[in-house]
C-alpha cells in the first residue's frame, strides 16, 4: 500500500496543446513560464526532436508539465502523458541518493573501505578504496575487466564478481575519470550488502513508492507498453572505438563490459529494460524527476528523501578538472553531478545528473527548483545539447521574470 503519497496538483491548469501529429506539444504552464513551452515546441521544429517530456517544480508545485512528439517513431505511437523513457546516467542521481539514505541512517561509513561492507571487493590493489572515492568517480575502477556475457552482465552476480576480482585501471584516489556503467554497480552491492535489497528495490521501497513516482530501476513488465522506444545517435554506436581505438579506456570504459553495450536499439530490449544498472538504466518520466529533486529541497509532507545537513555533505564538491576518461572538464560531488559539468545555463549552486544522448535532471537550491528533461531521440554535441540548453536557460530566464 502506498500510505503517504505525493501527487501533483496540475488540474489547476488549463491544458496547452500546441501543433498536430507528430510534432503535437501538450501538457500544462504556469503563467510566466510560457518561455519553456516555446522552447519545447522549438524543439521538435529546429533541433530533431522526436519524442520528449519536460517537467519543471518549486516547492511541490507544478510550473511546467509538457511531453509531446512520439514515442514510437516506427509506428507513430504518441508520447502520452504517462510515457516513460530511458533516461541512462540521469539514473545516477537517485543512486546516489539511496547511498546517502544509508550515510545518514549510519549504516555506512564513505570514508570506511569498501571491503568493509563488501569483503571479496578488497583485493588487487582495492584495499583502501572507499565508497567516497566510487562516488566521486576516484576508485580507479572505471572499465570493468573480466570476459562477461551480455547475460552474466544482466544477472548482477557476475559482473560485481568480476569488479571484485580485478585490479584498478589507474592508482584510486590519484585522479578523477567517469564510472559510466561501474559505478552503479558497486554502490548498487553496497546498497544490496548493507540494506538485503537490490539497489531497485530499496530505490522502490524508500523512495519512489512513498512519493508515488514513476520510475524504475529494473523496469516491471507491466510498464513496459509505456516506455518510448530509443531512437540511437546518428553516428552510430561504435564512434567512440573508431576514433580511440577499441582497447582505449574510453572505449572500454563506454562500451563494457566485454564490449558487450552501445548506444543502439540493444537498449529497446525488453531484458535490458528489466535488468538493474542503477547508473545507466533508470527508466521513467521527466514529472518523477523533476519532483524527486524538488523533493530533496523541499521534502512533502510526511515523505523524507534527505536531511539538509546530509544533502549538502553530498553536495561539496569533491573533483573538478580535466576527466580521465572522457577527457572534458566534469566536476562531482559525492555522486551528483556539479556545475560546470551539470547543466550550461543553470544555478551555480546546481545539482544532479544527465544522461547520454540529452536527459538531464537536477535541483537548484537557489532557485529552490527540481526539473527534468527525457527523450527517445539520442544526440551527441560537444558543445552541449541544444534541447536541453534551451530548456534550461528558458526556465532560468521564466524564474527570473517571476521574481
Amino acid at each position: 500500500m502506498r500510505d503517504k503519497v505525493y501527487i501533483p496538483v496540475i488540474e489547476i491548469m488549463d491544458e496547452v496543446v500546441i501543433g498536430s501529429g507528430a510534432k503535437q506539444v501538450r501538457g500544462f504552464v504556469a503563467p510566466g513560464f510560457e518561455g519553456v513551452s516555446a522552447a519545447f515546441e522549438r524543439n521538435f521544429h529546429k533541433h530533431g526532436e522526436v519524442g520528449a517530456a519536460c517537467s519543471l517544480y518549486r516547492r511541490g508545485e507544478v510550473l511546467v508539465d509538457l511531453w509531446g512528439g512520439l514515442a514510437d517513431a516506427a509506428t507513430g505511437r504518441p508520447w502520452e502523458q504517462e510515457t516513460i523513457a530511458l533516461v541512462f546516467s540521469a539514473a545516477k542521481g537517485p543512486t546516489a541518493t539511496c547511498i546517502h539514505r544509508l550515510v545518514e541512517q549510519e549504516l555506512l561509513d564513505i570514508d570506511l573501505p569498501v571491503a568493509t561492507y563488501w569483503p571479496e571487493f578488497g583485493c588487487n590493489g582495492k584495499e583502501n578504496i572507499t565508497t567516497r572515492m566510487v562516488l566521486s568517480h576516484q576508485a580507479g575502477l572505471a572499465a570493468v575487466d573480466g570476459d562477461l556475457t551480455l547475460a552474466q552482465v544482466l544477472a548482477w552476480d557476475p559482473v560485481v564478481e568480476a569488479i571484485a576480482a580485478q585490479a584498478p585501471n589507474w592508482a584510486p584516489g590519484s585522479k578523477h575519470g567517469y564510472h559510466a556503467r561501474s559505478f552503479g554497480w558497486i554502490l548498487g552491492e553496497l546498497i544490496r550488502r548493507i540494506s538485503g535489497l537490490s539497489a531497485g528495490r530499496y530505490l522502490d521501497r524508500e523512495i519512489c513508492q512513498p512519493m508515488g513516482l514513476r520510475y524504475w530501476v529494473g523496469l516491471p513488465q507491466a510498464e513496459l507498453p509505456h516506455c518510448a522506444t530509443l531512437v540511437p545517435p546518428e553516428g552510430g554506436s561504435n564512434a567512440v572505438a573508431e576514433l580511440l581505438g577499441a582497447d582505449s579506456l574510453t572505449a572500454r570504459v563506454m562500451s563494457g563490459p566485454s564490449g558487450l553495450f552501445g548506444y543502439n536499439e540493444m537498449w529497446n530490449r525488453p531484458e535490458i529494460l528489466a535488468a538493474e544498472m542503477p547508473s545507466s538504466n533508470g527508466v521513467g518520466d521527466a514529472r518523477s524527476l523533476a519532483r524527486f529533486y524538488d523533493a530533496l529541497l523541499n521534502p512533502p509532507g510526511d515523505v523524507h528523501l534527505l536531511g539538509r545537513e546530509q544533502l549538502s555533505v553530498a553536495c561539496e564538491q569533491q573533483v573538478r578538472g580535466p576527466d580521465a576518461v572522457i577527457f572534458h572538464e566534469t566536476c562531482f560531488g559525492l555522486g551528483y553531478g556539479l556545475q560546470p559539468f551539470l547543466a550550461p545555463g543553470a544555478g551555480a549552486r546546481s545539482f544532479g545528473h544527465p544522461g547520454a544522448g540529452g536527459a538531464l535532471a537536477f535541483a537548484d537550491p537557489d532557485s529552490q527548483i527540481g526539473f527534468a528533461y527525457v527523450m527517445n531521440a539520442m544526440q551527441f554535441h560537444l558543445e552541449g545539447d541544444p534541447r536541453s540548453m534551451g530548456l534550461v536557460k528558458a526556465v532560468f530566464e521564466s524564474l527570473a521574470g517571476a521574481g
